[in-house]
């Protein structure tokens, strides 16, 4: 029995040392994102500042994709998923030792860095290693991440009797350090099928592959999704405590309601997705998410939490259906690369969505914003139901969980 558990272990060791890598890093993540926004205002005094955290994080993040994915399908995954971490280790040094608005916003380029491999060629390189049930392991990361940042904001708020400050950065540097290791001892690169030839997967063919109804329409919709996320984030907790005047306590759980919820939907929708095709599950996130950004406004706070938190749901399993298919397209030489290209449409979608989304608010009341890109979302559902097959899981290997 014993050495029957010792196999499964040695033969899914890359699987866990990947989830348990991720979810040690976004605990990290967690613990600071409420540290950073008080660091630029003791810097800068300057509320308008903070918004620039997010913007620095976007752009190297979604400048990396693709270019980290090509080079991981040349040259292995494990390599630029190791930097990534060590990255991210060096970041939180680099918070540590910040003594300046700019430095903190030189970190969020580093941290989008560091970041970028660790999103993307991760799922990449389990799709590869487990064909038969892609979604269900992808699912399985992508739950660890949101796990992580579940549980973050909540450590953080236990050791603030214990660390202050800047600490936490140190924290944070120690498990992207851990996570490192982790990576360094537990993951094996995928190997090359016989007689299968390197391909090149670049922005411009990127857009060729837009050319085809079906993957531009699943493109857009990842775009949007990466919107959602982005609206989840900001223009709704924003509009939940001037509008409807939440506590912070209340906006503590809708946060944690959201990360459990997209957590609980990608584990839920891996295996299901697998076995019935993934257009069915990107319809059902597109509507459950347009329709909840559509009601919650119009509902007392404890109906709004439990509106929002479907919404949620419906991003959740989406996001993972979405990546599934997008994985389905394509030999496993270009997973990295098309993994790269689901985080470009996803970080378009979480640098611009939310601007747009608030200025909308401003302009023409606040439920305009979210009123507008609910009915994006549906008509994204409506136009993909109409217009493309049910995409069916791509069975190409024995391999799987």
């Amino acid at each position: 029995m014993i050495s029957k558990v010792v196999d499964v272990l040695h033969d899914n060791k890359t699987l866990l040392g990947l989830n348990i890598a991720v979810f040690l890093m976004m605990l990290g993540v967690g613990m600071i994102v409420a540290v950073l926004p008080q660091r630029i205002l003791d810097f800068t005094s300057d509320s308008s500042q903070v918004g620039y955290l997010a913007s620095a994080f976007a752009l190297s993040y979604i400048a990396l994709q693709v270019p980290i994915g090509n080079l991981a399908d040349k040259y292995g995954f494990k390599l630029f998923i190791t930097v990534g971490y060590l990255t991210c280790f060096l970041t939180g040094i680099l918070y540590y030792f910040s003594n300046s608005a700019n430095m903190i916003f030189l970190g969020r380029l580093f941290q989008g860095l560091g970041e970028a491999p660790v999103w993307a060629l991760a799922p990449a390189l389990l799709s590869i290693n487990y064909p038969v049930s892609k979604a269900k392991v992808m699912g399985i990361y992508n739950a660890s991440i949101h796990i992580g940042l579940t549980f973050g904001p909540i450590l953080g708020v236990v050791l603030s009797t214990v660390l202050k400050g800047n600490q936490f950065f140190l924290l944070y540097a120690a498990v992207c350090l851990l996570g490192t290791l982790i990576i360094h001892l537990s993951v094996t690169n995928p190997k090359a099928k016989a007689g299968e030839t390197k391909q090149t997967l670049t922005l411009k063919s990127i857009f060729f592959l837009a050319k085809d109804k079906e993957t531009a329409f699943v493109l857009l919709g990842i775009a949007l999704y990466g919107a959602g996320y982005g609206t989840f984030l900001t223009n709704v907790p924003a509009f939940l405590l001037g509008v409807k005047n939440y506590s912070q306590a209340l906006i503590g759980i809708f946060f944690s309601l959201f990360y459990v919820a997209i957590s609980v939907s990608q584990v839920l929708t891996g295996p299901l997705s697998d076995k019935y095709g993934r257009k069915l599950f990107m319809l059902i996130g597109l509507y459950i998410s347009g329709t909840g950004l559509l009601l919650f406004s119009h509902f007392n706070q404890a109906w709004a939490l439990i509106i929002l938190t479907l919404g949620s749901l419906g991003l959740g399993i989406f996001c993972l259906s979405s990546m599934a298919f997008l994985n389905d397209i394509v030999p496993d030489s270009l997973k990295g690369t098309i993994s790269g290209a689901y985080y470009l449409c996803w970080g378009i979608g979480f640098f611009f969505g939310p601007i747009i989304i608030g200025q909308l608010g401003k302009l023409s009341g606040n439920n305009i914003g979210f009123y507008a890109f609910s009915a994006l979302l549906i008509l994204e559902a409506i136009i993909m139901m109409n217009n493309s097959p049910n995409t069916p899981r791509a069975n190409t290997s024995t391999h799987g969980t």
